[in-house]
């Protein structure tokens, strides 16, 4: 393609275990007035969809990269916009790459650092405006929270067949719409050996769903269809001490689950998984299992680990919803200039799974 630029310059980093590729402002032309409208215009570029191509896809990402392209808000309210890529296309939330976000615009210098206490960057993303909630000990980052969208449940008890047998999947949206399904019910656990049938069913359940039309936002065709399948373990014993991330908050009671979520074609988060732990808050709080000013440990099959809690109660879209917040940390592990040799027959790249 003529109109692709010579160089991508990216920054990289990590949520809990998941990359995030950042490209700035302006290396690629996103058309829309809204980051939404920015979205569904990506989907039908085809400058977007190489830049999102090459930057995926080996030689220069893999199967489960992840990323975003910096933008402008959708106005003076929010310090930046986003919109998140994956292997498949461009998803509506993303809150692992929300909180790369707070801590990059922090260390690159686009939002003031403090010497303690929190700094908030407010981003527009698809599915409305988060927050990246940056908080510092001694001028350092401490820690990283993301404020989400209200989420709430959509559905519960929805039946669908699999080749492990006949499951019974609640769903929630947490900015995106979630599937949630107990491992155990499909004779599974949250573990790296059973990643194959782990993706291979979670892409099932999604499929099947989204034929039922079960999954339709009730204000927003753009944010219908299961984006990903999260499925769950209790952790036992559950580690108390975890939960005292929170300044205030005791960490008697503390809920503490582990999960893994497939999302989009069979992609796999290394994080607990930023919008599915949102889901995930909801769903327990509208089952009695987590109460105001109670925590939940949210650890991903790799081990790392989020804290979550509700910091308000709403309406939204006809639904009771929450306010969830989900802290963790963000790290960047370098930056990269990717080329484009114009003899390379493998631009923009492939995915072998």
């Amino acid at each position: 393609m003529n109109a692709a630029p010579v160089a991508f310059v990216t920054e990289d980093y990590h949520t809990g275990g998941e990359p995030f590729r950042i490209l700035g402002p302006g290396a690629v032309r996103l058309e829309g007035t809204t980051v939404a409208d920015k979205r569904a215009r990506a989907a039908a570029s085809d400058e977007v969809q190489f830049a999102r191509r090459l930057l995926c896809s080996e030689p220069r990402g893999h199967a489960d990269m992840y990323g975003g392209f910096v933008t402008d808000p959708d106005d003076d309210g929010a310090d930046l916009g986003v919109l998140f890529w994956h292997k498949d296309g461009f998803s509506t939330a993303c809150g692992h790459g929300t909180m790369a976000l707070g801590v990059w615009a922090v260390e690159s210098g686009r939002v003031a650092r403090a010497e303690s206490g929190s700094v908030d960057v407010r981003i527009d993303v698809p599915s409305g405006r988060v927050t990246a909630r940056v908080s510092f000990v001694d001028h350092e980052i401490r820690q990283v929270s993301f404020v989400n969208v209200p989420s709430w449940v959509h559905a519960d008890g929805v039946e669908v067949s699999t080749d492990r047998g006949r499951v019974s999947c609640d769903i929630a949206f947490g900015g995106a719409m979630y599937a949630v399904v107990p491992a155990a019910a499909v004779g599974l656990g949250v573990r790296a050996g059973d990643l194959p049938e782990l993706i291979r069913t979670g892409r099932q359940i999604r499929d099947r769903l989204n034929a039922l039309r079960a999954a339709e936002h009730p204000s927003d065709p753009r944010l219908s269809g299961i984006y990903g399948t999260i499925f769950i373990e209790d952790v036992e014993p559950a580690d108390r001490g975890a939960a005292r991330s929170f300044e205030g908050l005791s960490a008697d009671g503390a809920l503490h689950q582990r999960n893994v979520v497939v999302f989009a074609d069979g992609e796999v988060d290394r994080s607990p998984c930023g919008s599915g732990t949102a889901a995930r808050v909801a769903q327990l709080t509208s089952e009695g299992r987590l109460a105001d000013g109670q925590v939940l440990v949210h650890d991903s099959v790799v081990g790392s680990r989020f804290r979550a809690r509700v910091l308000d109660r709403v309406e939204a879209d006809g639904h009771d919803a929450v306010i969830p917040e989900i802290t963790g940390t963000a790290h960047r592990v370098g930056g990269s200039s990717f080329v484009i040799d114009p003899r390379d027959s493998l631009v923009p790249g492939f995915v072998l799974r």
